[in-house]
């Protein structure tokens, strides 16, 4: 049984998953941040609505980034205390590996998206199959940006920054779709296979990813 934590936007995101299964999930995507106020609530309700206690977690996994920095620490913070108090596995997953997987497309590429600042993004390239094509990187949006990809095939773009990113793009392959968060929900089958691997970050030295230190530019021909 694995408690998957996801604060990284406003979605204040909490699921409980088995076996890569769904088991439940809560959550609640308000106009701000409430994520210090419900957090700890929604974890105690998911756990006492399926009659579970902490101690019946096996591990606990938590959205890693990028976002927004206060709903990061928080989900961080949470999902620390708890596997170091019950002495579990903590496990890391990307925020915009997750947010991909709300996209079931069809020979095309999948681009998640944060807002960032004024145009700025955080991305991930993905193929349809959800295989990372990009790593993660922060970049200025430009009427260029993505366009090797959008000259080879369609494009889902998804996340909270595609309103401003449908703005300034316009291409035919460009497919902007309505979803704006990264939920718990898809985090059940991604933290299952790290589960499974034993791949987990340390507890007292993870820290969420920010990309703080990278300064952006446009890129020139």
């Amino acid at each position: 049984m694995i408690l998957n934590i996801e604060t990284a936007t406003k979605n204040c995101s909490v699921s409980l998953g088995k076996g890569g299964q769904l088991i439940d999930l809560i959550e609640y995507a308000g106009t701000g941040y409430s994520h210090a106020e419900k957090l700890h609530v929604f974890i105690d309700e998911i756990l006492q609505k399926n009659k579970l206690t902490t101690s019946d977690l096996t591990a606990v996994a938590v959205s890693m980034g990028p976002g927004s920095y206060t709903g990061l620490r928080i989900g961080v913070s949470a999902a620390k205390g708890l596997a170091y108090a019950l002495d579990i596995p903590l496990i890391a997953v990307s925020t915009l590996t997750s947010l991909a997987k709300q996209i079931d497309a069809e020979d095309a590429f999948i681009i998640p998206m944060i807002d960032a600042r004024r145009m700025e993004v955080y991305s991930m390239i993905f193929d349809h199959n959800h295989q990372t094509i990009r790593e993660v990187e922060a970049e200025i949006l430009s009427e260029d940006s993505y366009k090797t990809y959008l000259d080879q095939k369609t494009v889902y773009f998804v996340g909270d920054a595609v309103a401003k990113t449908k703005e300034i793009i316009q291409h035919r392959n460009a497919v902007f779709t309505d979803i704006l968060y990264p939920s718990a929900k898809e985090m059940v089958a991604l933290s299952q296979a790290k589960l499974a691997k034993n791949d987990f970050v340390d507890v007292a030295y993870f820290e969420p990813f920010y990309l703080k230190d990278f300064i952006s530019t446009v890129k020139r021909k």
